[in-house]
């Protein structure tokens, strides 16, 4: 079968070849793969700074965002015919205590394994197997969307921690910021404005479908971070721009909550002020955190966010639909593109 691989830290190494069907051992239930979906992680992996092999190989299959199709299954809580997506990370072998606690997005000791990224084969191939622990089963009525429920955990889990945060205290907000209106900061805004909240989108892109997708959702769209609220409750980081998250610091009102989700690409050397900035978070009991990865809770709880969104919508943020053959122009990035599939099979 065909299969999307990289040679991990080999640029250039992204080639598609024939590889063996997946092993028994892999889990009693065979996907076929639909569609995967690609993010900066894997531009990162075939530019040759991320990803790791599997123990005994020396090729890694890509592709970490997958939607696929039960082929056959012997579990019966899954059937021939269902949607189903991977759950990314495993918990590790031995396992630490948040692994075992079913919290491996919070593994303690890093033995974890993640599909497509670390010592795992990913989903961008005509077939895989797992166990039924590992699939999370998608709706009919997503259909394409399905493959945004990973990108979803991720984002589910950032509200499940803020909302956890903010129940230290009488925490009722109102007002949300958002930094990036790429994938993940859309999906925060759609998660924002289906708890009621109003949500703001800051992104340097004044053409093409992003200001329209955030404007569809009832939030507001800007381009100057100077026309943001400055006291907002929550604020939810996407770019990993270290000026836009040192900008981002300096905002929120008394007890804001910082969610950090984008991922800072090299290094940047900014000039801050850490006490100015120690006496606002300390005055004003704001909190700032990182957060990043998921575990089943939040991608069941991806699942029924998408499910409730306008299926328009959703399909407008997929830009772009590549097959398999034509993978090599799914990473040439142009103008308008939000999120980019690879479709492996109709």
């Amino acid at each position: 079968m065909r299969a999307l691989t990289v040679v991990p830290g080999v640029p250039g190494s992204l080639a598609l070849r024939d590889i063996a069907d997946p092993a028994a051992g892999d889990g009693d239930i065979l996907v076929e793969t639909l569609a995967v979906g690609l993010c900066a992680t894997d531009a990162d992996i075939v530019d040759a700074e991320l990803g790791e092999a599997p123990s005994g190989s020396r090729r890694l299959v890509i592709g970490h965002e997958s939607l696929g199709r039960v082929l056959s299954s012997g579990d019966s809580r899954l059937r021939p015919g269902d949607l189903v997506v991977g759950i990314v990370r495993h918990p590790d072998p031995v396992p630490c205590p948040a692994c075992a606690a079913g919290e491996w997005d919070m593994c303690r000791n890093g033995g974890y394994t993640s599909r497509g990224i670390t010592r795992l084969h990913g989903f961008a191939r005509e077939r895989w197997r797992s166990t039924a622990e590992a699939l999370i089963p998608v709706a009919p009525r997503l259909g394409r969307a399905g493959v945004l429920v990973e990108p979803a955990s991720v984002v589910a889990k950032a509200w499940e921690q803020i909302e956890r945060i903010g129940g230290r205290a009488s925490f009722h907000p109102g007002v949300v910021v958002i930094t990036g209106a790429g994938p993940v900061g859309l999906l925060a805004a759609m998660m924002a404005t289906q708890r009621g909240y109003r949500a703001h989108v800051f992104d340097l892109v004044t053409e093409g479908p992003k200001p329209d997708l955030v404007r569809a959702l009832g939030a507001r769209y800007h381009t100057d971070p100077g026309d943001l609220p400055a006291d907002a409750d929550i604020m939810i980081e996407c770019t990993g721009s270290a000026e836009v998250i040192a900008g981002l610091l300096d905002r929120g009102g008394p007890g804001a909550i910082t969610c950090l989700l984008g991922m800072s690409p090299g290094r940047a050397v900014l000039p801050v002020d850490v006490a100015a900035l120690n006496r606002r978070l300390v005055r004003q009991n704001g909190v700032v955190f990182g957060s990043v990865n998921a575990n089943r809770r939040h991608y069941e709880a991806a699942t029924a966010s998408l499910t409730r969104a306008d299926p328009g919508w959703l399909d407008r943020m997929m830009t772009r639909r590549v097959a398999l053959a034509d993978y090599a122009e799914a990473f040439r990035r142009r103008p308008g593109d939000v999120k980019t599939l690879i479709e492996v099979a109709h």
